[in-house]
């Protein structure tokens, strides 16, 4: 009688641990799934403060022109004036107005990084994909190359080809895309020897479809997402390495008004903070923004990451 009693209790404090124990996974299981929303919620508020803060200063570098000072246009009487109403940024050394030169130097800045990323972006995914696709010498002697290149810290890389060229805006982008397009390579390559197995690209061999064939219409079309991540991030990365060659005087130079050139101009005029630091506030946001699309594009075309929240 007494045993029936213990396990009859037993029964009963395992049954009210185990619905205990149930109680508490229900308390706990609602919040871990009520996270995923809020998330995903905060994901696309980042993808959409990037796009808006990108897109104010893509247009304010579209509506450079109708600024009513131009960019070079010097006022040697109103120097170093402070940010106010008829000038909101300030004037520089030369009575020149710093708003309109920012929204000139996005002209500079955004179409150099823009262009440096795009061709960067398409040379290393050829390199990769050819790699990846013919193998053998093709995929040892390519990979040996990008591997030579990365090497070299990029930075140090380029300004050596620069000093070589000689300074300014275009030599300083030859010198990015020539320094930058190993990572678009490897990630190519990596995406392309997983492809280049499946079905349908098998399928296309066997029907006898030509080796550029396949690499234009089967392989490139489903690489192409990470690739699109990569380019959005490395935008930031591109403007900050163009601000900062034209920083160092070999990239942009005087009277260009491009934003690295501009807070170089300004660095020992601490009294007259403003002339370096709205072109370095560009730079800040843009950069910032760049990185907010990139992780937003990251999470829309990955499904494993829309999933889990």
């Amino acid at each position: 009688m007494s045993g029936s009693t213990r396990a009859s209790g037993t029964s009963e404090g395992t049954a009210g641990g185990a619905g205990a124990g149930l109680a508490g996974r229900e308390g706990v299981f609602p919040r871990a799934r009520a996270r995923g929303p809020n998330r995903q919620a905060l994901r696309r508020l980042a993808l959409v403060t990037g796009v808006f803060v990108v897109g104010i200063w893509v247009l304010g570098a579209v509506a450079a022109p109708l600024a009513p000072y131009g960019a070079d246009e010097q006022r040697l009487l109103e120097a170093f004036q402070p940010p106010s109403v008829h000038h909101p940024f300030g004037t520089d050394d030369l009575g020149r107005d710093v708003l309109t030169r920012v929204l000139y130097g996005g002209r500079y800045t955004l179409s150099l990084a823009l262009a440096v990323v795009l061709l960067t972006a398409l040379f290393g995914m050829a390199v990769g994909v050819t790699a990846g696709y013919f193998g053998g010498w093709v995929d040892e002697a390519l990979m040996r190359a990008t591997e030579v290149v990365m090497a070299f810290p990029a930075i140090i890389l380029a300004m050596t080809i620069v000093v070589a060229l000689g300074p300014g805006l275009i030599n300083a982008g030859l010198a990015m895309v020539l320094v930058w397009w190993p990572p678009y390579a490897r990630l190519a390559r990596g995406e392309t020897l997983v492809v280049r197995r499946l079905d349908y690209v098998e399928a296309a061999v066997a029907l006898g479809q030509s080796p550029w064939g396949i690499l234009r219409y089967a392989i490139t079309p489903n690489i192409l997402s990470n690739l699109i991540v990569l380019a959005t991030i490395d935008l930031g990365a591109a403007v900050v390495t163009a601000a900062g060659l034209s920083f160092l005087g070999l990239g942009a130079t005087p009277p260009t008004p491009e934003w690295g050139a501009m807070v170089s101009a300004g660095r020992e005029l601490l009294a007259q903070w403003w002339v370096a630091s709205f072109p370095g506030l560009a730079i800040f946001m843009t950069v910032l923004g760049f990185n907010f699309i990139g992780d937003g594009i990251r999470d829309l075309l990955d499904p494993h990451r829309r999933g889990h929240g």
